[in-house]
């Protein structure tokens, strides 16, 4: 009787299935970013932001979330609509597509093309590790960081949302910079003639160096 009740349990422990581990209880990594976003992103740097005397360009290394600095909730398209962005002018579909991708950050590579040396950092700490040797050396980058022109710091990206068709683009650029001021901006972007052309612009919020208070940004 024994040796059958040992054979029983034995059996049993075969057919049982082994515990898995659930998907939502793994931490989950963040997503890249696709590669098709970075020539939007280099357009917008190029047009925007650099200028002939820029040598460095500064980047947060995960993709933002937030399109304003004092605006704690997620976009949405509610929030769009309500913003009156562009006149109301975008197409539902590039808003929906862009809203979905902003829900939550991605990680940046080494793919940006707009001919200026760049490093990342994350928030407010050091460069980052992977991409120590595109950082200049301490006492060269404390001295191009003293001459305004020479550097931008920084500039974080949204995601890059597109309509169904693949004709239209929509990004979400800011530069906060160290000393409290700023701006963030939304660029809206169409693909003509086998190219992407910025269309419009629009300023989503502004911080300048008078309005470092609660109420500093517009």
């Amino acid at each position: 009787m024994a040796i059958w009740s040992v054979a029983v349990l034995l059996l049993s422990l075969m057919l049982v299935p082994p515990a898995r581990v659930s998907a939502a209880s793994m931490p989950q990594l963040p997503e890249f970013v696709p590669v098709e976003d970075y020539t939007l992103y280099d357009l917008v740097v190029e047009d925007k932001f650099l200028t002939s005397q820029t040598k460095l360009v500064v980047i947060e290394r995960m993709t933002v979330t937030h399109l304003h600095p004092d605006e704690p909730r997620l976009p949405t398209a509610a929030w769009f609509a309500e913003q009156d962005f562009f006149d109301n002018r975008l197409p539902q579909d590039l808003i929906r597509d862009f809203v979905a991708k902003t829900q939550q950050a991605s990680r940046l590579e080494t793919r940006f093309g707009f001919g200026v040396r760049y490093r990342f950092v994350s928030g407010e700490g050091g460069p980052d590790a992977e991409t120590a040797l595109l950082a200049l050396p301490a006492a060269q980058r404390v001295q191009e960081e003293r001459a305004v022109p020479d550097i931008i710091d920084r500039l974080a990206f949204s995601r890059v949302g597109y309509t169904v068709r693949g004709d239209q683009a929509l990004l979400y650029v800011a530069n906060p910079r160290p000393d409290g001021t700023g701006a963030g901006f939304l660029f809206w972007c169409v693909w003509r003639q086998k190219a992407w052309e910025l269309y419009d612009t629009e300023v989503v919020w502004v911080s300048r160096p008078e309005q470092k208070g609660p109420g500093g940004r517009e």
